[in-house]
């Protein structure tokens, strides 16, 4: 039995989720280079417009802070803070009201207890541990030929899968939510910067499909592999 990176069957389930990762990294860079040059209309940065959307849905306590890394913008909910990345902090572009929005929906989200988000939250612990210790795990568990503590690191590494699952609406709402917001706070108001952070918005999105889909395969391959699945380990 080949495993992980010698393994035909691992390259053969991981293949079109590789290929569908690479693709969303193409279709984020592109989108985001394109509308990083059209211009809000009405001359929002990502931080104002972010300011604007969570004063209007009357969410006085959350802070916005400038946050290091390409993109790497995101919502902490256990101290309520909105971080934008330096190309989205400060750019007057549609790219960048449409990352920003997207994350002021994540703190919506919070604030109206939206379920799926309030799931994600539980599931953070499991999730960790399954990041970090399932892979050694199953991999001692296979060169010792232990099902037992193969069994132990499928469980965990299905933790992140579940955390991988309910991700998805997670973001898809806050997407949602991000165009409606943008509307109604009149910080976008043509078709061109509708349809610009429509399309950074879903290529954002496809890259949480695609993390998915690999977590799903890889999961696959381990009940395949272990036996639990199919019933052989060869």
């Amino acid at each position: 039995m080949g495993f992980y990176g010698i393994d035909p069957l691992y390259w053969m389930l991981l293949a079109p989720a590789i290929i569908l990762a690479l693709v969303a990294q193409v279709r984020v860079q592109t989108a985001f280079s394109t509308y990083r040059k059209v211009a809000s209309g009405k001359g929002y940065s990502g931080a104002e417009a972010a300011a604007q959307i969570l004063k209007d849905s009357g969410l006085q306590d959350v802070k916005i802070e400038l946050t290091r890394g390409w993109l790497s913008d995101h919502y902490d909910p256990r101290t309520k803070t909105l971080r934008l990345s330096e190309e989205v902090f400060s750019t007057r572009s549609v790219s960048a009201v449409g990352i920003a929005a997207h994350e002021a929906g994540h703190a919506m989200q919070h604030a109206s207890r939206y379920a799926p988000m309030s799931l994600r939250t539980a599931v953070v612990p499991m999730a960790s541990a399954g990041s970090w210790l399932a892979w050694p795990i199953i991999f001692i568990g296979f060169i010792m030929n232990a099902l037992a503590l193969i069994k132990i690191g499928i469980v965990l590494f299905a933790g992140l899968v579940v955390f991988q699952l309910i991700t998805l609406p997670v973001e898809f709402n806050a997407s949602s939510r991000a165009r409606k917001a943008l509307v109604e706070s009149g910080i976008i108001v043509t078709a061109e910067e509708e349809a610009g952070v429509r399309s950074v918005l879903s290529a954002a999105a496809m890259t949480y499909v695609a993390a998915t889909a690999a977590a799903v395969m890889q999961l696959l391959y381990f009940l395949l592999r272990s036996g639990l699945l199919g019933g052989r380990r060869d």
